[in-house]
């Protein structure tokens, strides 16, 4: 199947699923605030019965009285019962978009950004793999503030429709029932041309989605000063950047291109033949035909007629645009829906509690492949970590090192075998107590726009132990460059929020990161790559300070700097997904095999000196 037919496949929907995602979506704003969504919904009613009565009724009302001589005092209390009445709505408008609006917006914005939130921090790790699925949680996430906004303009269309609808179509069935007719073709029409103009817009944003991400990707790499040092000291990346964007950027412009002509022949058929002809053309014709030939019509009737047929048609029209603005509003909500109702598939079997002390793992012939994929990066692994022992994993880059502590971690399930936690297969552990249990360094960490003291809990708790976060501090090394900030533990880290914020080495980040693990004081620790970019002296005084600090818990720590493995009671050596060899760093040595080879490797340059 095409992507082209998939596309539009994807924009074929039911009545009920129309109104349902769109009343899915009214009901999260309503709980977050019904008195908001009430009002406003008075307020369109309001408005519209204001302008019937204003423009239509008393308009009309003078119009007759001067062509048949009403007395005037009785015409100057009609005008001034209008002008109080007309008043007091103004009133009322004010307090609703000006007061209440203003208030209560952000909070049904914040409500629901906390439910996506929320849903995220549940998502399987499993699903960033998937770029169709991370696609759909962007747009998600990205589209919920102008959906909110549609989503208040989908109330008000729909009760100003019905209100304009039943005030006005009563006055034509009460002065002209034929005029219903004109309505009702410009109606169906409007209807059926506006329904395939959104869904085209739709399209069009689809179908370019993957082409303006890469576009937003090049974007965010001139913005981030992650990469500023990166183009600054190779400015050849930039033409390589630009060649990205301009090829991104063709392809949002063919495929805005490519619907254009369709896009354009909608636009004129939903603007003129169902509105300009049949409501400028043909009902004036009509109307000039009712009064001048027939006389069936007065002038003050047909002029008050015209002015309501044009309100009328106005209201019709917004009516009309209800469901095609409903529909195109539906098939983004259902991209919200979608996301909030996802289950995720790491799920506890039976809840149980972990323990909290040094862990005892052990995994039994167990195998793993990312998504979908039959070729195993983890094969028949079979491994068993005694309470307190320190373990580290060695291996090439794409050995499979990172991979088993994730599933360790079970940030993934196992695709064949068992991995076992004090015994107890960790799926039958509650999914959040167990990675609780387990302290955490990744050699890709980040440091979160906060102060030292939660990006060393990563929490807001002010009832934080201030001792311990010191002695975590120190553990890791980073306490006297701490002690040296101008707020010491409340200094602002990054200054992407605060201008007077500090942004650390990549060396005492990474003791910053690992300051995390030891404040856990978790029973497993697990550290990828602890000491990357820490010089010598750091990574000693580190290595020294991480048994201390650990000697009543298990260690599982990945590096390449064997001068950091040889501490561990026991190395482990992956290739190709399996452990080849196993044993202390003397018994490795000893067997002279793909260990020792590494070993030389790094060390032959200080052992010939």
């Amino acid at each position: 199947m095409s992507r082209k037919t998939t596309e539009k496949e994807k924009t074929k929907q039911t009545v009920k699923e129309v109104f349902g995602n769109n009343f899915f979506l009214l009901k999260l704003m309503f709980q977050a605030s019904p008195s908001y969504m009430i009002f406003m919904a008075l307020e369109a009613m309001r408005g519209q019965l204001s302008i019937f009565f204003e423009h239509t009724v008393g308009i009309g009302y003078v119009l007759e009285a001067a062509e048949f001589g009403y007395p005037f005092r009785r015409v100057a209390t009609v005008i001034l019962i209008l002008a109080g009445c007309i008043t007091l709505g103004m009133v009322f408008t004010v307090f609703v978009g000006d007061y209440l609006g203003e208030k209560e917006r952000p909070k049904i914005r914040e409500s629901i950004k906390m439910l996506l939130y929320e849903k995220a921090k549940e998502l399987d790790l499993a699903c960033y793999d998937n770029p169709e699925f991370y696609n759909e949680q962007v747009l998600a996430i990205s589209e919920v503030d102008k959906q909110i906004d549609r989503g208040i303009q989908f109330i008000q269309n729909t009760i100003s429709g019905i209100t304009v609808f039943v005030s006005t179509g009563i006055y034509f069935l009460m002065r002209d029932k034929v005029s219903i007719v004109f309505v009702a073709v410009s109606f169906v029409l409007s209807f059926v041309f506006n329904q395939l103009y959104n869904k085209m817009n739709y399209l069009v944003r689809i179908e370019g989605l993957p082409f303006s991400r890469k576009r937003d990707y090049v974007k965010r790499i001139f913005y981030l000063s992650d990469y500023a040092k990166e183009i600054r000291l190779n400015p050849e990346v930039s033409d390589i950047l630009f060649e990205r964007f301009e090829e991104a950027n063709d392809e949002v412009y063919r495929v805005e291109k490519k619907y254009a002509r369709k896009k354009f022949a909608l636009g004129f058929l939903r603007r003129y033949v169902s509105n300009a002809f049949f409501g400028d053309v043909l009902y004036i014709s009509y109307l000039v035909f009712q009064a001048a030939v027939r006389g069936a019509l007065s002038f003050s009737t047909v002029a008050i007629l015209y002015n309501s047929f044009g309100r009328l048609k106005e209201g019709m029209r917004i009516f009309t645009d209800v469901y095609p603005f409903a529909s195109e509003t539906s098939l983004y909500v259902s991209k919200i829906r979608k996301f909030l109702a996802y289950e995720p598939q790491i799920v506890s079997e039976e809840g149980l509690v972990p323990s909290a002390k040094a862990k005892e793992m052990e995994l039994r012939k167990v195998s793993f492949a990312y998504g979908e994929s039959e070729e195993m990066l983890l094969s028949d692994i079979d491994l068993h970590i005694r309470p307190g022992e320190k373990i580290a994993l060695v291996g090439y880059n794409g050995a499979g090192k990172t991979t088993l502590v994730k599933l360790l971690m079970r940030l993934y399930d196992v695709k064949g075998g068992q991995i076992l936690a004090d015994g107890m297969d960790i799926r039958r552990y509650d999914v959040k107590q167990y990675r609780d249990t387990i302290g955490t360094v990744f050699q890709d960490f980040k440091i979160f726009g906060g102060n030292v003291r939660e990006n060393v809990i990563l929490n807001v708790d002010a009832c934080c132990d201030e001792k311990k976060i010191r002695q975590a501090l120190t553990d890791s090394g980073l306490i006297h460059r701490v002690d040296r900030l101008p707020a010491g533990l409340d200094t602002q880290l990054t200054t992407e929020f605060a201008k007077d914020g500090v942004n650390l080495s990549g060396g005492e980040s990474q003791k910053l990161a690992i300051a995390r693990v030891f404040y856990k004081d978790a029973g497993l620790m697990i550290l990828d790559e602890p000491s990357s970019a820490l010089d010598p002296i750091a990574e000693y005084q580190l290595n020294h300070a991480m048994l201390t600090a650990t000697r009543d818990k298990s260690v599982i720590f990945i590096s390449h700097r064997l001068s950091t493995t040889r501490l561990a009671d026991r190395i482990i050596m992956l290739e190709n997904g399996r452990i080849v060899e196993q044993g202390t760093h003397e018994e490795l040595l000893r067997k002279n095999g793909k260990y020792a080879q590494m070993w030389k490797v790094q060390a032959g340059a200080y052992i010939a000196v």
